[in-house]
């Protein structure tokens, strides 16, 4: 095929596997001849015997000498198996992969050899914004005209229309207006002249065309693909953000796409295009490498890095992962050189003559005319010699920036090809042109409509036949001839001082609510594994396989918003509404699913396995809108009763938690699975009411203990005979106010100090009191970390949904007076403070909570929730902060994560505006000193980060603007909800020798227990309360689920356990391998504390037994497949060889860094 591998059967069974088989070899047998001792001849008879023996010896023992010495040759084959290439694709070679002489550590401290990092970039750009005349971003670009005697221009124009999935209009007022449409005309035009070529990305558009086609129109789709016409590119269900959106999302956004692709058309994609997101991270690249895709498109970086890269013709380049030793990440990229992707800025650097080739501008159509002055018009037998060179000529000065003679053109715009007039205009016109060109031998040049795929593809024969590498180049592998390069495209401008930061940020509710659907999704997943699993009869398959819809639904929706105007918060508002909904729903679905999971696997009620059926529990937080923040159910306590509470535990080590609910009464008592006392606290609810903060409910602290992807039951008990009650905390206040009033039954008093204090046992924590900021961390070593806490506001008239242009620094907004509230028991301290601020409603408060939990990863870490409201107009052209201004001398280096996945080294830089030195969080930041004094925040939700100042690191929470900031939304962010943004910081210092950030240019690593503590943030216990109270005279039997032999090792985390296509799980042929476990073995810093604050006894360096994983269930059929389920021969996936397979025994080990997915089989013990 064209471009593309198609299955062996169209819809049928996954891949086939490549694997090697793991059946035992026969033994080989005894020698017929052996050999007998004689007295005579014996030398000479020695020699005839075994003459070839010792020459094959002294051969084997030469060829090992000279391995030794010079290492092993370059294969001739290429390192794709034959099975995963089309058969039009040139074999591609490949460097052999390096033997693995060592194992990796958690620290390996070298990175990546590559000939271009950004940082390096960033170093050397003065970004001081030149007008480069015609192409005002560049320069004026010439060329000799003898460049192409040897080899002619070979220009490949890929027509494509960008269609977002939301943005101005929803997705579905999308498609009826227009995505139906292209794809219709696609399908129509193309079928007329076997010439034409077109790419797609979209797969949420296209699987609702395919729903709404007749079978004749889905058939001609089919056959334009297979026979060349018609690329899928990426084949995503979105094109998503890159900077905003957690990895585990983009996988299964990913693979959403690429499995419907594969089961309806029967093609999966190779090649990706990313036209449109707003940066570009490397975490994409590790992923599609791993997915089996072999070459990336993209378009939207600094228009400053795109100058210095094309300086040096270095616009095509292999994309290496910063920690990759090994080159087993590598992925070829082509990076586009202007402004923009529609017609004036693709077909070479003067967009006034490029314009005049957009032939849908041509008076008739809908679209804007050209800018310039000039107009496109139609193609003739009089015109064309000079139009043909004019547009020649645009080409010829394009491929100057690149090193091959094979040119990319684009030849689109966002939802164009939407009429056959439309289409038939561009066609026909370039077929013109194309035709004159190639008719004409004297100008080295020829043009034709292509695939991505065609694109690539003569590029790398080219890099086969011509040696393009430079003197001293490192380069790859993969392909011949190009430099490698390591490192991010953050933060994204466009064009002077326009840097697009302001999406870090915008929409920060739906941000939030993203990650919850994420973690809720990922835990329904894991569910619906486990009743399937252990599912040994038709009648218990009812339960999950009838919410599969639901289940799927859900992904749909999670996908969706991870769009680059969805995620990114870049939609107009009742866009905003439509994915907010989307998510809502499914949050509710989910949850309703979950709520009768557990009681089939806590083997409750067997009823329960109809999904008609009502569970008699409810999720302990519930939102009543999709815009509002969730609530915590009240349990009511009456005299005599006990209401139950269940925990689900997503992570894949024990639990050990301090966890709180809600009670109506305070005189409670807290009870374990069997029926056993444990200590609990309870505390006043607070809200963010400054005439009321306490709001007559109370929390229950208790420290809870569940397994590993398991389920423990607790109850809330009144009346229990024999157990203390919860103890109730201790009050002080901090109030200008005379009517502050202690809520009963909590002992009360007021502060007189101007600084008061919590503590545990591992840190003391130091407010000022008249601003309720936290000022400290102290130790019982005598060391302490200085915090600063500071809340202030950035006045903001030309920001944007996209872009954040400050006028000067951020104010403090805090005043003093205010209130505070401390709450101090045995499990849980807190200090609450709303703060005197300028309005009178301020627009935060805040808690600063820290815990007492034995062995817990908690106690070790401070825990900050702010509540925002920007709600109305005097908080117009706001942007809000926290800034934590420590003593910590990091020179103004940080770190902060890409997609949740791998940290970045981040440098602020005088020489850029200071909203060009903000870049995303997803979830975690840190500082780190000299000394190896460290100061992390994680998150669970994403932001933006900056450190602006030494010792300073500031987290944007909210922003609320007026003003459009012309980058074609056409409205401001005004659509602010109430939210809370939950911080964990850890303080931490090391024990051994750690990395100086500064001299070293390369990312370092959280440590472990910063990894546990953002685990623990991101993924919470999921937590159900029974419907209603129970007799306390009637004991339970004691009920918990633990499915894990034994936990996980600390490193290693399950990204997904799932069931992919529960729809077909029964349906016969019932597939050998119908589960799928997905593992991620995280890379941290040993320089810091190990063992003894993390309470982990194994880690991923040994190997883990994928068949002996799990309690009463057989795990058979396991073997290695690509992220996107689809490709299971592991080494096109760039896997090094002995990591990623299953060894007979099920033993698999992962590298640091790695996420590795199997499809495997369970079924219950017989």
């Amino acid at each position: 095929m064209a471009f593309s591998s198609f299955s062996a059967r169209r819809g049928g069974a996954w891949a086939h596997s490549l694997l090697p088989s793991t059946t035992t070899a026969a033994a080989s047998p005894k020698s017929k001849h052996s050999r007998k001792p004689r007295r005579r001849l014996l030398l000479r008879d020695f020699l005839l015997a075994n003459f070839f023996t010792i020459g094959l010896s002294v051969s084997v023992f030469f060829f090992l000498l000279l391995l030794l010495r010079y290492g092993f040759p370059h294969p001739i084959t290429a390192r794709f198996s034959p099975s995963s290439k089309s058969s039009r694709s040139p074999i591609r070679s490949s460097k052999p992969r390096k033997p693995l002489t060592r194992r990796p550590g958690p620290n390996d401290s070298s990175g990546a050899a590559v000939d271009i990092t950004t940082k390096e970039l960033y170093d050397k750009i003065e970004f001081s914004d030149l007008d480069g005349g015609p192409w005002k971003q560049g320069w004026r670009v010439k060329y000799k005209g003898d460049e192409w005697d040897s080899e002619k221009l070979k220009v490949i124009v890929v027509p494509h229309s960008h269609n977002d999935p939301g943005w101005k209009l929803t997705v579905d007022e999308y498609y009826e207006k227009q995505s139906r449409h292209i794809l219709d005309t696609i399908v129509d035009t193309l079928s007329k002249d076997a010439r034409r070529k077109f790419i797609w990305e979209e797969m949420s558009y296209l699987e609702r065309w395919w729903r709404d086609s007749a079978d004749d129109k889905r058939e001609m789709f089919t056959n334009l693909v297979k026979n060349g016409q018609l690329e899928i590119v990426g084949g995503g269900w979105v094109m998503n953000d890159e900077a905003n959106s957690h990895y585990y999302a983009i996988i299964e956004q990913i693979t959403e796409g690429n499995v419907w692709l594969n089961e309806t058309v029967g093609v999966i994609p190779k090649n990706s295009w990313a036209i449109d997101p707003f940066g570009y991270s490397p975490t994409m690249a590790y992923l599609l490498r791993r997915m089996g895709f072999e070459n990336m498109l993209i378009q939207r970086t600094h228009y400053e890095l795109k100058k210095e890269l094309a300086l040096h013709q270095n616009l095509e380049y292999i994309w290496r992962q910063s920690w990759d030793v090994d080159e087993t990440t590598d992925i070829f990229v082509h990076m586009m050189p202007f402004y923009s992707y529609d017609v004036p800025h693709t077909c070479g650097p003067e967009p006034a003559i490029c314009c005049q080739f957009d032939f849908a501008r041509m008076r008739g159509f809908m679209y804007e005319q050209c800018p310039w002055g000039e107009y496109p018009v139609e193609t003739n037998q009089e015109n064309v010699q000079g139009r043909a060179r004019l547009l020649l000529d645009q080409y010829r000065k394009k491929s100057t920036l690149y090193r091959t003679n094979t040119l990319l053109v684009p030849l689109g715009d966002d939802f164009r090809y939407v009429s056959i007039d439309e289409a038939e205009a561009q066609f026909r016109n370039y077929q013109r042109l194309f035709d004159y060109i190639n008719s004409n031998p004297s100008l080295n040049a020829e043009a034709h409509f292509g695939t991505l795929e065609d694109y690539f593809r003569t590029l790398r024969e080219e890099a086969e036949r011509i040696n393009h590498t430079r003197p001293g180049e490192i380069g790859s592998g993969q392909v011949g001839g190009f430099p490698s390069l390591s490192g991010d495209f953050f933060t994204y401008a466009d064009r002077q001082q326009d840097y697009w930061s302001g999406y870090y940020v915008s929409r920060p509710f739906f941000k939030a609510v993203d990650r919850v659907l994420e973690h809720t999704l990922r835990t329904a997943d894991m569910m619906m594994a486990f009743l399937l699993g252990y599912c040994g009869r038709p009648q218990c398959e009812k339960l999950p396989i009838g919410f599969s819809y639901k289940l799927a639904a859900a992904r749909r929706n999670l996908a969706l918003f991870q769009h680059h105007d969805g995620v990114t918060g870049t939609a107009k508002d009742h866009v905003v509404l439509d994915y907010g909904t989307r998510m809502h729903i499914s949050l509710q679905d989910l949850q309703i699913f979950m709520s009768k999971a557990i009681e089939v696997l806590l083997g409750m009620r067997h009823d329960k396995y109809d999904s008609s059926n009502p569970s008699q529990f409810e999720p302990e937080q519930v939102r009543s809108k999709y815009d509002v923040q969730p609530v915590h159910r009240a349990i009511m306590a009456r005299e005599g009763t006990r209401q139950t509470v269940i925990f689900f535990n997503p992570l894949e080590q024990i639990r050990e938690e301090v966890v709180m609910v809600i009670v109506n009464r305070p005189d409670v008592t807290v009870l374990d699975s069997n029926w056993t006392c444990v200590p609990s606290q309870i505390s006043p609810e607070l809200q963010h009411d400054k005439s009321k903060i306490f709001t007559g409910r109370h929390r229950v602290y208790w420290q809870a203990s569940v397994p590993a992807l398991g389920l423990q039951t607790y109850y809330i008990a009144n009346g229990f005979v024999g157990c203390e009650k919860a103890k109730p905390a201790k009050l002080k206040y901090f109030s200008k106010s005379s009517s502050f009033s202690c809520p009963t039954p909590y002992p009360c008093s007021k502060l007189e100090a101007d600084a008061a204090e919590i503590k545990n046992r591992h840190q003391t924590l130091t407010f000022d009191v008249n601003h309720g900021l936290l000022q400290k961390i102290s130790y019982g070593t005598g060391s302490q970390t200085v915090v600063g806490e500071e809340i202030a506001m950035y006045s903001s008239w030309g920001s944007g949904a996209y872009l954040f242009k400050p006028d000067g620094d951020a104010q403090p907004i805090i005043t003093a007076g205010g209130q505070m509230v401390i709450s101090q028991g045995p499990l849980v301290q807190e200090v609450y403070s709303y703060p005197s601020t300028q309005w009178e409603k301020s627009p935060i408060s805040h808690s600063t909570r820290l815990y007492n939990g034995d062995n817990t990863a908690q106690e070790f870490l401070i825990e900050k929730e702010y509540h925002v409201e920007l709600l109305n107009q005097q908080f117009n052209d706001r942007e809000l902060i926290v800034r934590y201004k420590t003593n910590i001398d990091n020179k103004k280096v940080f770190f902060s994560d890409l997609n949740g996945f791998q940290m970045s080294r981040r440098e602020t830089y005088d020489k850029i505006p200071l909203q060009g030195n903000y870049y995303p969080m997803p979830s975690l930041a840190f500082l780190q000193g000299s000394n190896g004094q460290r100061f992390s925040v994680h998150s669970r939700q994403s932001l933006g980060v900056a450190s602006l100042k030494v010792g300073w690191l500031e987290i944007m929470l909210d922003r609320r603007l007026v003003r459009d900031d012309g980058r074609g939304l056409g409205q401001g962010v005004m659509d602010n909800r109430a939210m809370n943004v939950v911080f964990h910081i850890l303080a931490e210092s090391n024990i051994s020798s750690a990395s100086n950030p500064v001299l070293n240019p390369l990312p370092l690593n959280p440590s472990l227990l910063s990894h546990r503590v953002g685990a623990g943030l991101n993924y919470p216990l999921h937590a159900f309360v029974s419907k209603k109270p129970e007799d306390l005279s009637v004991q339970p039997p004691s009920r918990s689920f633990s499915p894990l032999v034994a936990p996980l090792p600390c490193d290693l985390h399950i990204v997904s356990l799932k069931v992919p296509r529960p729809l077909k799980f029964s349906q016969p042929p019932l597939e050998d391998s119908r589960f799928v476990i997905t593992l991620q073995r995280r890379s941290w810093d040993p320089s810091y504390c190990r063992k003894g604050r993390s309470n982990c006894a194994r880690f991923a360096e040994e190997s883990v037994n994928l068949l002996n994983m799990f309690r009463e269930l057989t795990v058979s059929n396991a073997r290695a497949t690509s992220l996107n389920l689809l490709h299971e021969d592991t080494d096109m996936l760039g896997y090094i060889e002995q990591f990623g397979d299953v060894a007979p025994e099920g033993q698999v080990l992962i590298s640091p860094m790695e996420i590795q997915a199997y499809k495997m089989e369970l079924q219950p013990h017989q």
